[in-house]
């Protein structure tokens, strides 16, 4: 894996991965740009204890732009972008516009941090599930790579790598894209985890996760797919109308951890899941991808990496959304039986699995 790291004109990092070796990615940033804006404010709430960003800079960042303006294509030599090369494989980016920044400097209670921009594929019109197999590994390996780095950062808490695919879901760039987050605290949902991971380790002396999972195999009924390193599950308590999670056989605190083999067999399990999601309804499905992974100083040996994906559609025609229940009590309702979801997930991934009766490969692609 060939790792490329340059600056762009206002001073931010980017980083190229290549599998090919020979790839020259030199080309320079020839635009004038304006200074990256200072960090977030961060703001603690007493009643919840919890940390909120304040970053008033964000309301500037660019809003679904026509495919010819879209700022994470490669540069043309009629129009410059993010990505100064005209071509690429992987890019990873310093967030224009961040939540969390290490520009500090005139900030009161700065939010330390960084925010980076994953850019999964030079084609606009490509998606996650679209990339070929060697390209899902490079991914995995930007993640691997910025993990490790950005928990190197003095500040950083949490790593926290996802994506939001889909209008619906609130996505602003169209360009198959990630982010990366590494947080100045520990965030809510991962303390949460932490805690009854905790709990049930002091209870019965075993690990929370591996117990789950094993359950999980064992049940069978809400197993979506899996492989000799990997299995994918709609969870028994699922919030989302469609929500699978995607456990590693072997536990690992955070993408890093992962050996080859374990690389390698993710990418083919997950392209499989997003196919199934695509598949439930012949439309591409909106989703937000998370990975949990251990924080940085804490909770280690209690942190199982994980992977949750969900979606907000419920019905070709019908998002789910979080009204009085769940967003100002936190208690989900789900108009779906995760058994069922499961079930319509396995059959969507089977059809698209299908041989095409006309010979022109794999039905529903």
């Amino acid at each position: 894996m060939k790792r490329t790291a340059v600056r762009l004109a206002d001073g931010r990092e980017l980083v190229y991965f290549d599998h090919d070796e020979t790839a020259d990615r030199s080309t320079p940033d020839p635009r004038t740009l304006p200074a990256p804006p200072p960090a977030s404010e961060l703001r603690h709430d007493p009643l919840l204890d919890e940390w909120v960003a304040v970053a008033a800079h964000r309301q500037e960042r660019t809003f679904l732009p026509p495919s010819d303006q879209c700022p994470l294509c490669p540069s043309t030599a009629d129009r410059t972008t993010e990505i100064p090369s005209p071509d690429y494989e992987v890019a990873v980016f310093e967030n224009r516009f961040p939540s969390y920044s290490h520009r500090v400097e005139g900030v009161t209670n700065p939010g330390h941090g960084r925010c980076e921009v994953v850019c999964f594929s030079a084609d606009h019109g490509a998606s996650f599930a679209s990339l070929p197999q060697s390209q899902v590994r490079t991914v995995v390996e930007a993640w691997a790579d910025r993990t490790a780095e950005l928990s190197a950062l003095p500040h950083v808490e949490q790593v926290f790598c996802f994506e939001n695919r889909g209008e619906e879901i609130g996505v602003t760039l169209a360009h198959p894209h990630g982010q990366i987050y590494a947080y100045p605290f520990v965030t809510p949902r991962t303390r949460r985890m932490l805690q009854s991971a905790r709990q049930h380790r002091d209870r019965t002396g075993r690990d929370l996760f591996t117990d789950v999972l094993a359950a999980e195999r064992e049940a069978g009924v809400r197993v979506v797919a899996a492989n000799d390193l990997w299995t994918a599950f709609v969870p028994e308590a699922a919030r989302w109308p469609f929500e699978v999670h995607v456990y590693p056989h072997r536990k690992v605190p955070d993408i890093p951890a992962l050996d080859a083999a374990e690389r390698d067999a993710f990418g083919t399990l997950y392209v499989d899941v997003l196919t199934a999601l695509d598949g439930l309804f012949d439309l591409p499905m909106p989703y937000i991808s998370a990975w949990h992974q251990a924080p940085v100083r804490t909770g280690r040996d209690l942190a199982y990496l994980h992977l949750q994906l969900f979606s907000s559609r419920r019905a070709p025609d019908k998002l789910k959304y979080l009204a009085g229940s769940e967003a100002a009590m936190g208690a989900f309702i789900n108009d779906v039986r995760p058994e069922d979801a499961a079930e319509r997930l396995r059959a969507a991934l089977a059809d698209r699995r299908r041989p095409d009766p006309a010979g022109e490969g794999v039905s529903g692609r």
